[in-house]
């Protein structure tokens, strides 16, 4: 089933049973720079996985923070569409707390499992944690706010 905004597209990804493709439609933005994204809901809780490639790599071979950041800004998109919350309209982050607790691999997808904690008219409060594997590589919270319809 594919789904489609006209900046987004949120389909079944064959090749990943149980998996929805989250893309952006404009390759030009900076999302893109981020490569593919998945978006799954697993009890009560979104998963997005992201495919970290060299270009996302630091001087040390691992992930680099500000891939992680926006990983993590564009995960909480993602997982507001994931939990429903999200279809039309634009939407901006109003804040974004993370703390590093490990590195992440260039060799395996980075996840963030991402939790609705609230969400009111126009705000949706949510909290997730960076994984690899069972490794734990950052936790962070984010407000995302809603605009009408346009």
């Amino acid at each position: 089933m594919s789904e489609a905004t006209p900046h987004f597209t949120y389909e079944d990804d064959p090749a990943l049973p149980g998996w929805k493709r989250w893309t952006l439609t404009d390759p030009t933005r900076f999302n893109a720079l981020l490569g593919p994204l998945w978006v799954r809901m697993e009890q009560g809780h979104a998963r997005v996985r992201m495919l970290p490639e060299r270009r996302h790599s630091n001087l040390g071979d691992n992930v680099h923070g500000g891939a992680l950041l926006g990983f993590m800004d564009v995960a909480l998109f993602a997982a507001a569409r994931a939990h429903g919350l999200l279809d039309v309209g634009p939407a901006v982050t109003l804040d974004l707390a993370a703390q590093f607790i490990g590195a992440g691999r260039l060799d395996a997808p980075v996840e963030a499992e991402i939790e609705l904690l609230r969400e009111t008219g126009r705000l949706i409060f949510l909290r997730g944690l960076i994984v690899q594997g069972e490794a734990r590589i950052a936790s962070f919270s984010g407000t995302v706010r809603k605009f009408g319809k346009r």
